[in-house]
């Protein structure tokens, strides 16, 4: 393995309140140094990041790959092919395979499988055993296996005894659980936000309630065991405010926003003539929603922004709005779509450095990875980005199996050109090696 000497480069990495030039060696997949005026070892493999912004590797901590069992819509290879196309050099990923992550096997096949891919994966475990919903999974047994974490996502919990239950025997093993917030019978059948534009479409509505709801049990569950509980997906206002409260009163939860709810609101539904591609659970809510889940990410009642990258096959969405899945698919547009917002300016605070927090070191203390930073004797886990890069969103080249992103034809401002992972360059220029 040839020494990686990365140069010129502003470095930003929150973890260590670094944001300066500085030159990085890495060695045997460590960060061996960062000091300003470093000469390169005569046998290293130089990368001149005059211009660039280097960062600790993006880690993802919401991804689907189904794999096992619908590999024809996403596999671990390809998903880590998109991962490290979109600048991740790691993914938890979500136990709603077939069959379902819900025991040690399940996660030694993941590691297994994604051993020397393209970026790092690291298993969720099913909260539940099949995800039903009716018996606690096996978590310590999990654990052990190298799970780190427990979610039945997709499916709420809805047996609040179970919710006890779990939140308190994860405390015990210091694994977070992780929760898809939503009342499924006050949800039922909904297929987009409940409101005004649904009213007009005479399409099934998804209330705030239904996340509200749960959110707010699941709350009062966990002042009650104690733990740590993870907000999947925030979308709603009221779900923001409930979060802001259980911070203040000291409770032990964190939350994530994705980029297509902080940029997209359920008129697109309308305007864009019931293009499946809008079709997500949680669904695109209300502009009042998206402006108060841009207060909650500056002001940190949400702690981190990752993808649910949700991948289908092009035929699953080319069906009627009420028939298709829900799901966008977001490995590869997450970091170009929130580069393009810091660059044009439209969301005041929301700056370089607080965008590479929400990505790298929120994340990583979140799930308790390792990585999220650059200081010396870490993981060699680095995203070099081009601030001033510009490109068009075409589904056509991504590395995905998957194609559904209501962005396509975005032009953005913005990308990752470097994704190194373990020490090894994995993307260069935007393309992923084999």
């Amino acid at each position: 393995m040839k020494p990686i000497f990365i140069t010129g480069g502003r470095i930003i990495d929150p973890a260590s309140n670094f944001d300066d030039n500085a030159d990085i060696l890495i060695n045997e997949g460590i960060v061996e140094k960062v000091e300003k005026g470093l000469k390169p070892p005569s046998d290293a493999e130089v990368i001149d990041a005059a211009g660039l912004v280097v960062t600790p590797g993006l880690i993802d901590i919401h991804v689907h790959l189904r794999d096992p069992g619908q590999e024809y819509k996403e596999d671990i290879k390809s998903g880590t092919r998109a991962a490290a196309a979109g600048g991740f050099t790691a993914v938890a990923v979500m136990a709603n395979t077939e069959p379902v992550g819900d025991d040690p096997s399940m996660i030694h096949y993941t590691y297994e499988k994604a051993a020397g891919e393209a970026a790092r994966v690291y298993p969720l475990g099913a909260l539940t055993k099949g995800l039903e919903g009716k018996e606690m999974a096996e978590l310590g047994r999990m654990k052990n296996a190298g799970a780190v974490g427990f979610s039945d996502d997709g499916r709420p919990v809805v047996n609040g005894s179970i919710m006890r239950n779990a939140l308190h025997y994860a405390s015990g093993i210091n694994a977070p659980v992780i929760a898809h917030e939503e009342d499924p019978y006050l949800a039922a059948g909904g297929v987009m936000h409940e409101g005004a534009v649904s009213s007009v479409l005479g399409l099934k509505g998804m209330p705030s309630a239904a996340e509200e709801a749960m959110l707010a049990r699941d709350l009062l569950i966990l002042k009650l065991t104690g733990g740590h509980l993870h907000i999947a997906h925030v979308s709603t206002a009221g779900s923001v405010e409930l979060v802001r409260e259980a911070k203040a009163e000291g409770l032990n939860v964190t939350a994530e926003v994705t980029p297509h709810h902080l940029l997209l609101t359920d008129r697109l539904v309308k305007n864009s003539g019931y293009n499946t591609n809008t079709k997500v659970n949680p669904p695109l809510r209300t502009e009042l929603d998206r402006q108060a889940l841009w207060a909650g990410l500056l002001d940190d009642t949400i702690d981190a922004i990752a993808s649910d990258h949700a991948p289908h096959h092009p035929d699953d969405k080319d069906v009627e709005y009420d028939f298709a899945p829900f799901g966008i698919a977001g490995l590869e547009t997450t970091l170009p779509l929130m580069l393009d917002e810091v660059a044009s300016g439209r969301i005041k605070k929301f700056t370089l450095p607080l965008l590479v927090k929400k990505l790298t070191s929120a994340p990583a203390r979140i799930l308790n990875l390792p990585g999220g930073t650059i200081k010396a004797g870490s993981p060699a886990d680095l995203t070099i980005i081009d601030l001033k890069r510009e490109f068009i969103i075409n589904p056509e080249t991504w590395y995905s199996k998957s194609r559904n992103t209501p962005f396509t034809g975005k032009r953005l401002t913005g990308a990752p050109v470097y994704t190194i992972v373990d020490g090894l360059i994995k993307m260069k220029e935007g393309v992923v090696s084999e």
